[in-house]
């Protein structure tokens, strides 16, 4: 059975896939540039031809979000930056107030390089500090230290009036003590917005082939979690995402419009995407190297992947999303989302519910705190009979 469902808010991801090393823990579509340097005219004329290709679906709804992602995005001059910015405004309406985060990181910016960012029309910077400590950042292949990072911070909050600091803990070598002075530079520091990430192992990297031996245990990660949330909420941080803490008001709009579902069109090389249209729910992916995308846009050819999604893999990627948030959803938002009856998925949320992990409000989907806390065993209960 399927519900007529109205079409949700509208996000643009743009993918920027260069940076200046590959990280040895980095498995995101990203590349260090060949000695012809990074064509970033090309790779702008490319992005808005992509958006040119896309329009018919999209056609008329208003931008809620841009958020530009890599990679290095940092690495934009800031003319090809505000040159790309005006272009998806004039094929797009954005709505009053949008949101335009880009990511960058230290050793990578200079001063006015973020004041001309942020008159080009950034709203949000989101900066890869990941540490303040110099021997950890050169344990995990960063190309800044510590004082570059500080001095990054510093002038985000000179030129922005949001900005997001990106923190990873479970470093080689690195102990519950570093983890708070990490945190304690942070919060001094004025942020309004944390992003703290456990690092993980990931298949195909260079710390898979060869991981650092001094790796903290799965105890000493959970202290340094545990620690994490408790100072951040001492700061007066509300963990409102699973990985995400913000002060209120400051929460990131881009994301929160994943977790609820909303639509996102995906542009730049393996950008990925989700569109409402016709009454289904359709997943795209772009060509992923940079180089096929590259020559891609002289025949308009960029989707890799299209997929429409099916109402098993609707339910589960619904849940797998609005699960992530401390509040959850609506309950209503299931079906305004999916088109599919909330008795769908009834059995999944009673037995959630037997194991502690959801929230039993009849009117709200919501994880328990050790829902949040070990969420893929929560999602793995939408995951039992497909």
């Amino acid at each position: 059975m399927s519900i007529p469902f109205p079409v949700p808010p509208l996000a643009l991801y743009v993918h920027f896939p260069w940076c200046v090393r590959k990280c040895p823990y980095c498995d995101f579509n990203s590349h260090a540039p060949h000695d012809g340097g990074i064509p970033f005219t090309a790779w702008g004329q490319a992005v808005v031809a992509d958006l040119e290709a896309a329009l018919p679906q999209v056609a008329g709804r208003g931008v809620h979000s841009v958020f530009i992602g890599g990679g290095t995005p940092s690495l934009l001059p800031p003319a090809v930056l505000e040159k790309l910015l005006d272009t998806l405004r004039a094929r797009l309406p954005f709505e009053a107030e949008t949101e335009i985060t880009l990511e960058a990181n230290p050793g990578t910016v200079e001063v006015p390089r973020f004041r001309d960012y942020c008159a080009a029309g950034i709203t949000r910077l989101s900066l890869g500090v990941q540490s303040f400590d110099d021997a950890l950042l050169a344990r995990i292949g960063r190309i800044h230290d510590g004082r570059e990072a500080r001095q990054a911070l510093e002038a985000a909050f000179t030129h922005f009036g949001q900005v997001n600091v990106d923190l990873m803990y479970g470093l080689p070598g690195q102990g519950s003590e570093q983890v708070l002075a990490d945190l304690e530079t942070v919060i001094g520091g004025g942020a309004q917005h944390l992003s703290c990430y456990h690092l993980t192992v990931e298949p195909n990297t260079p710390f898979a082939v060869a991981p650092p031996e001094d790796l903290p245990g799965e105890d000493a990660v959970a202290d340094m979690e545990e620690m994490t949330v408790a100072r951040l909420a001492e700061a007066g941080f509300r963990h409102y995402e699973v990985s995400a803490f913000a002060h209120a008001g400051y929460e990131c709009r881009h994301n929160l419009n994943y977790w609820h579902f909303g639509d996102y069109l995906g542009l730049g090389p393996g950008a990925h995407g989700k569109l409402t249209t016709s009454g289904c729910v359709v997943r795209e992916m772009r060509h992923k190297h940079p180089t096929r995308y590259l020559e891609g846009a002289v025949r308009r050819d960029f989707i890799q992947e299209r997929h429409v999604v099916d109402a098993e893999g609707l339910s589960f990627e619904f849940m797998m999303n609005a699960l992530r948030l401390s509040d959850g959803v609506p309950a209503t938002l299931f079906t305004e989302r999916t088109g599919l009856p909330l008795e769908a998925i009834a059995g999944f949320l009673e037995q959630a519910q037997r194991a502690g992990l959801l929230d039993s409000a009849p009117d709200t989907l919501r994880p328990t705190a050790q829902g949040l806390r070990f969420l893929n065993d929560l999602l793995q209960v939408f995951l039992s009979d497909r």
